[in-house]
């Protein structure tokens, strides 16, 4: 059975203040998620759910289905704020997203196999997808999940703070658990984070979750058990999230193993405007060594 990719591209993407999830990087106008699928189609992944809002159904549609038609199944789910509420009463003037680990919570009704989720706006490289595939179809079950591990030094920006999941892994090298930390950056050459937590100083290979999970379908029932427990506890705070790393602390706490999957793939991504340069330039030299086509899709 070919695993299923989960894509989380319902963000609103405050920092960035446009919606980069279909913003053009590539020379042909290709998105950042066109590289993922790409990539994820190679590796062998033979699904795609799109997580996003309900009001963009129509432009992701129009982008995504001419390119992917006989390629690859797709699939469209909406993440919106009354998604797996169940009645719940929230304010009326929350607008953020309930987070991540809601917006997979949404493709439940469509994904009945191992899957792997990622960020629309990250660029993971090909032997990420490789190395989960190869995870999801001979390691994965109910009792072991996967995160593939990013070295932090490679994660960072040069315009600016940026937040990550930083991993603590036990003695054998799988998760611990993860914390996440806010204004990590750089600092006369040393990667400091000013979020009143410690340690302050922040090794260059401390291994960091960029949201690249791989799951059995089982992480469904116990996530929308927690998020009922979650809306309880948080749910009228105007900005609070449930995050990921809180189902993946649950399923460690009760006995379950998430492996770091390790990848030689360089991830980038856009956090602030001032970043794209970047990542155009990263494409332009990817494409340049062989690795893309000019022109991903014909």
């Amino acid at each position: 059975m070919k695993p299923t990719l989960v894509i989380l591209a319902a963000g609103m993407a405050s920092r960035y203040g446009s919606m980069k999830q279909v913003q053009s990087f590539g020379p042909t106008g290709e998105t950042i998620m066109d590289y993922s699928i790409y990539d994820a189609i190679r590796a062998g992944f033979g699904k795609v759910v799109f997580v996003i809002r309900a009001q963009f159904a129509s432009q992701f549609q129009s982008i995504f289905e001419p390119k992917l038609s006989g390629l690859v199944d797709t699939e469209y789910v909406f993440q919106e704020l009354d998604s797996y509420t169940y009645g719940y009463v929230f304010p009326v003037d929350r607008t953020k997203p309930w987070g991540t680990a809601h917006a997979v919570l949404c493709a439940k009704e469509v994904v009945k196999e191992p899957f792997a989720v990622i960020n629309a706006d990250d660029f993971y490289g090909r032997d990420a997808f490789v190395q989960a595939v190869s995870f999801l179809q001979t390691i994965c079950n109910d009792h072991t999940y996967g995160i593939v591990g990013y070295d932090l030094t490679a994660t960072l920006s040069a315009h600016g703070t940026v937040n990550r999941g930083v991993c603590q892994l036990d003695n054998v090298g799988d998760l611990a658990s993860i914390t996440e930390r806010i204004n990590i950056a750089r600092l006369d050459g040393v990667i400091s984070c000013q979020d009143g937590l410690f340690p302050q100083t922040l090794g260059e290979d401390t291994k960091v979750s960029m949201n690249f999970w791989c799951f059995a379908p089982s992480f469904f029932e116990a996530t929308a058990s927690q998020f009922a427990t979650f809306l309880q506890q948080s749910g009228q705070e105007l900005k609070s999230e449930f995050f990921i790393p809180l189902v993946a602390d649950q399923f460690i706490q009760k006995g379950g193993k998430v492996k770091v999957v390790p990848t030689s793939a360089a991830w980038f991504g856009v956090t602030y405007k001032e970043d794209a340069p970047f990542v155009q330039e990263s494409l332009e030299s990817l494409i340049n060594a062989g690795e893309y086509p000019n022109k991903l899709w014909n």
